[in-house]
């Protein structure tokens, strides 16, 4: 039996790699801190690891009892009340747990290193639009953006046998900021930015985790990155249609502002969050997102290499997203 360690446990994406590990029949160890919600992850299968990644030193301890086959580090943060909190906690966690593994000689067979298509920044953004490939040189215009990539150049010098994975917007049963949308759609409002169009990328998180299972045991791919999306682009108002065809057809209105009107509401929730030390959802790094045009990227690496071949388009995804959000009273 494979014994896999999967950080990052308790949050959306990788509780949907705990379960899938535990189909698979794995020794399944998920890794918490001694404030995670522990809501996804109550099978008995489990076996609960306090992990502290800020920490090398006490870090190797708590690993230092165990051996594991498999390493999925999944743990990051998307939303900090202050910049340097993203390279504290994508990049120096990063280093800190795959030294840990390396100083311990821990005879891993594979980690995956779940990052993001944010690492690239805004490419090929004058129209026509052109997919974002590997040879492009990696530009990321957000705090998380620049601290997944240098955690994803720590993965590359590591020593250790490592993938990388680059999903784009990953949405499914779970995950909140997508729930924003529903519930103001839900409320009657549905929101864009910018009149430019925009081109946009999805993957349901079931797809994501199908792609971290095949990077833990394809050949040759030790050292790669792969994008991932569903294979589709869509246009910027294609979610919220979807989203508001699921829900039933409520009354709504639609509010497109202008980029200006946008910059200005982040640049006071970005002042506001660093004020307060609250996080907030507009900032500046979510003005850059949002302002992006070109969410197109190249997947056919990861069909070819790792076997990878998404199963949910966007409707189906947002059909079975809409399901769960009712059936758990969130809508």
């Amino acid at each position: 039996m494979k014994k896999i360690l999967i950080t990052g446990a308790s949050g959306f994406i990788g509780s949907f790699i705990v379960e899938e590990a535990l189909r698979r029949g794995m020794e399944t160890w998920a890794a918490v801190r001694r404030s995670s919600s522990l809501r996804y992850l109550q099978d008995q299968r489990i076996h609960l690891l306090e992990l502290d990644l800020q920490h090398e030193d006490k870090l190797m301890e708590q690993l230092r009892p165990h051996c594991f086959d498999y390493i999925v580090h999944a743990a990051g943060a998307t939303k900090c009340s202050h910049p340097d909190d993203f390279f504290s906690v994508n990049r120096d966690g990063t280093a800190h747990l795959l030294h840990a593994v390396k100083a311990l000689e821990m005879p891993v067979e594979r980690v995956v290193f779940l990052s993001s298509l944010s690492v690239c920044g805004a490419i090929h953004e004058t129209l026509p639009y052109v997919p974002i490939t590997e040879a492009d040189t990696p530009r990321p215009n957000t705090h998380y953006g620049r601290s997944k990539l240098e955690a994803e150049r720590v993965a590359a010098q590591s020593g250790l046998p490592v993938v990388i994975l680059r999903p784009t917007g990953v949405y499914g049963p779970r995950e909140r900021d997508y729930f924003i949308m529903a519930k103001s759609i839900k409320d009657h409002v549905d929101f864009a930015v910018g009149f430019q169009r925009q081109d946009i990328t999805f993957i349901y998180v079931k797809d994501v985790v199908d792609a971290v299972f095949l990077a833990l045991t394809a050949s040759g791919v030790v050292g790669r990155a792969y994008f991932l999306t569903d294979g589709q682009v869509y246009q910027s108002r294609t979610f919220s249609d979807l989203i508001h065809e699921a829900l039933g057809r409520p009354w709504w209105i639609r509010i497109k502002a202008p980029v200006w009107l946008l910059r200005l509401v982040c640049d006071a929730g970005e002042w506001y969050g660093r004020r307060t030390g609250r996080l907030v959802a507009l900032n500046k790094d979510k003005f850059n997102i949002l302002r992006q045009r070109n969410w197109q990227c190249d997947i056919a690496p990861a069909c070819s290499e790792l076997g990878f071949q998404p199963q949910y388009d966007l409707r189906r995804g947002v059909e079975e997203t809409i399901r769960w959000y009712r059936e758990n009273k969130w809508l």
